[in-house]
């Protein structure tokens, strides 16, 4: 083959490439905005399609609620831990949820980290004084709707003998009969933060962290 007819070549592959690339540009291109669209899509549809939750009273199920936290390690990592023992009730007002109210209690020396000489640490006096402070105790004083299945709960958290508001943004996930006992259930995700050191728990800043994330979930019984 001669050298005209080898550029010529190389000159229709090239023109080739291009077209290949502009083809999975505007591909790929059409295919992200399908997604961005669908997504927007599926997101009102679940708000515009979740089930409205029912009035009552609810007793949180024991068996059923989880109270995690979150703090930096010297940041080299975050220790997860959270309560294995939390009781309490919240009511729901279908008509006017900013009257709906939670109040839990949870038993301190329950918490647990996963390491069991740092629990018996975080019962100490540098943590949750537990045998002074056996309970930590969160009542709502306001609920605010934010959306058709979120709203801001603001309410007054007591531990170490403190008191101070912490806001929670909460999640409605589902109501309805449960499947195997048949009582009406209803279901919540939460997520906060706090700042320990307003309740004077102090040890260990900045090396541990004083701000703390919360990470809750919860189903609660309605009373019959």
């Amino acid at each position: 083959m001669s050298h005209h007819h080898r550029s010529k070549a190389r000159a229709k592959a090239a023109e080739q490439d291009t077209q290949s690339t502009r083809l999975f540009l505007l591909v790929t291109g059409a295919l992200a905005a399908i997604a961005l669209v669908w997504a927007a899509f599926s997101t009102v549809a679940l708000a515009e399609d979740a089930p409205a939750a029912e009035s009552g009273t609810f007793a949180i199920d024991e068996s059923h609620v989880h109270a995690a936290f979150k703090v930096s390690h010297l940041g080299f990592s975050e220790t997860i831990g959270g309560f294995d023992k939390i009781s309490g009730s919240f009511t729901l007002d279908a008509e006017n949820l900013s009257t709906s109210s939670v109040s839990v209690t949870i038993d301190t020396a329950s918490v647990d980290s996963g390491w069991d000489a740092r629990d018996e640490h975080l019962r100490g006096d540098d943590f949750f004084k537990v045998e002074e402070f056996p309970d930590m105790t969160f009542a709502s004083t306001s609920v605010e709707p934010t959306g058709a299945t979120t709203a801001k709960v603001t309410g007054d958290l007591t531990m170490l003998g403190q008191t101070h508001p912490v806001t929670l943004d909460v999640t409605f996930n589902q109501a309805g009969k449960h499947p195997f006992s048949g009582k009406y259930v209803a279901g919540f995700s939460a997520t906060g933060t706090l700042d320990r050191t307003h309740w004077g728990m102090e040890y260990g800043v900045p090396a541990i962290g004083k701000d703390i994330d919360l990470m809750i979930q919860a189903e609660g019984v309605r009373a019959e």
